[in-house]
């Protein structure tokens, strides 16, 4: 009996909240806190709740590995941040990202940000980071990786 418990799947997709505000929002980061397989991104009202698996977080961790090695070897100075919270009620934008870099100083927001996605909802990333200024977005979605680019007020797909 304690086996089938500890083996319960996981929900297999995002679950979408409308009409949410910046302190329900909170209310419900520091409820679900408690728990932490969760991660959340806020977007003009709208909540999404992420649930993380393993799998999510192997594939996060290899491909963090893999890039912090090949900024070593070529000699890029950067600062992991890891998974922090970012954005403010007056941004209207909240999200906490698989990973994220600051390349060569220290910065507010990272230059470079890491999502990995197993599931999918409704909130646009691309928005929130862009209300944040971070300059690369890389999604690795089914096997491949997508890399977006900060140019002026919009993000461009990098070949």
């Amino acid at each position: 009996m304690t086996a089938q418990l500890l083996q319960t799947p996981q929900p297999q997709a995002a679950i979408l909240i409308h009409n949410i505000s910046w302190q329900q929002l909170e209310e419900i980061d520091h409820a679900l806190s408690k728990f932490g397989r969760f991660r959340l991104a806020y977007l003009d009202g709208t909540l999404e709740l992420m649930p993380v698996s393993n799998d999510h977080e192997d594939f996060k961790k290899t491909i963090a590995i893999l890039l912090e090695a090949y900024m070593r070897a070529i000699g890029i100075r950067f600062y992991g941040r890891g998974a922090p919270t970012m954005g403010t009620q007056e941004q209207d934008a909240r999200k906490e990202p698989d990973e994220s870099y600051n390349i060569d100083t220290r910065k507010a927001y990272p230059d470079l940000v890491i999502e990995v996605v197993f599931t999918s909802g409704g909130v646009d990333k691309l928005e929130i980071y862009r209300r944040l200024g971070v300059r690369e977005v890389w999604f690795w979605e089914d096997s491949v990786l997508a890399i977006y680019e900060l140019e002026g007020e919009q993000y461009t797909k990098v070949a």
